[in-house]
């Protein structure tokens, strides 16, 4: 058991320890990275990749055996695991910064004009030009009429959950809608597939099934709701009780303090749900290649013939054999999260405009 000597009578109390100079850990990770390098490559058994764990677990314990000789064991302790803690966020920043620096540097090739303000309407194997005007109005009409259905939907039924419903039927929503959230998009394809286009279309369309952007927006939808549902639930949730409390002593009815209390003090979760939904749905191939068919030409119109989408025209162009079909999939890529990321921005911009003061 070790014990801290007192200060002798007479002598002031130590108030500053020993510490290990910055540059010090420099030094430990220029090592670490070093030994990992020469252990991956010296002995054959792997690359960079390897070097860098190799490098990192050599870091962690030169930082341990450093801190400790300086400053104790229980200052090496806590600079050993902030150590980690940073390694392990460098780590999942790595991956993002990967995709992110790919997608510039390989869709930057086709951000043109002819790009975005033509189709692949009569486009040959052989011909360089071509866009993806008509997949992106696709994606826009198709994620917006998904948005207008289930974005009202889904911050109803999270209402009702969380402020009215009680008992049997409560429980059966939130069952369901767990169940939804783990549907493969394939599934919300068929089920449209089955219902919609083979059944409800025929009706409207001289007894043939139709496919369209509007049924691909019926799929999303399906997508879309169950994450709505549960994010709003849970920020609807965190909202405080004495929120609602001194509302109601003040005379407020119900209604009224959900509108005017509740829901704007958790807009700012609620829009991060939604932008999650609409993001999974922007980027969703199997429901838009099933329902709606994937049309080459410019389609203004969701509810009458044949429409493409960004992501679908992602996936045609990275499986065709042209070789300027790569580059129209990687800028289409970009597009299609330059768009999530334009909403997303938005979104958060309003959120924070429209939420009460603190």
């Amino acid at each position: 058991m070790t014990t801290t000597a007192l200060p002798a009578p007479g002598q002031a109390p130590k108030l500053h320890t020993k510490k290990l100079p910055t540059v010090a850990f420099f030094g430990v990770a220029v090592v670490a990275l070093g030994l990992g390098a020469a252990l991956s490559y010296g002995t054959g058994i792997g690359g960079w990749v390897l070097a860098l764990v190799l490098g990192l677990v050599l870091y962690l314990v030169g930082v341990f055996i450093a801190v400790n000789a300086v400053e104790g064991r229980r200052s090496a302790r806590n600079r050993t695991w902030s150590a980690l803690i940073h390694s392990a966020f460098v780590l999942a920043v790595l991956p993002l910064i990967s995709v992110v620096w790919t997608l510039v540097s390989k869709g930057a090739d086709r951000l043109d004009g002819d790009f975005f303000g033509s189709s692949m309407n009569n486009i040959g194997a052989r011909d360089p030009n071509g866009g993806a005007y008509h997949a992106i109005i696709g994606t826009l009409e198709q994620v917006g009429i998904a948005a207008l259905i289930t974005i009202p939907l889904g911050v109803l039924g999270a209402i009702y959950i969380v402020e009215y419903g009680r008992g049997r039927f409560t429980f059966l929503i939130r069952f369901f809608v767990d169940v939804m959230t783990g549907i493969p998009s394939i599934v919300a394809g068929l089920f449209v597939l089955a219902f919609w286009v083979l059944i409800v279309s025929p009706w409207f369309n001289d007894g043939a099934p139709a496919f369209s952007g509007f049924a691909a927006a019926l799929a999303l939808s399906v997508l879309m709701l169950p994450t709505i549902v549960r994010s709003t639930e849970e920020m609807l949730r965190l909202v405080p009780a004495p929120l609602r409390e001194g509302s109601y002593a003040l005379g407020v009815p119900k209604w009224k303090t959900i509108l005017k209390i509740v829901i704007p003090t958790a807009l700012p979760g609620i829009v991060t749900g939604i932008m999650l939904s609409i993001a999974r749905a922007a980027g969703e191939t199997a429901p838009v290649l099933l329902v709606a068919g994937g049309s080459a030409a410019i389609n203004f119109n969701p509810f009458d013939a044949q429409q493409g989408s960004l992501s679908l025209f992602v996936f045609q162009q990275a499986g065709d054999a042209s070789r300027f079909a790569p580059a129209r999939a990687w800028t289409a890529a970009l597009t299609l999260v330059a768009l999530v990321l334009i909403l997303t921005i938005a979104a958060k911009l309003l959120a924070r405009r429209n939420r009460i003061p603190r």
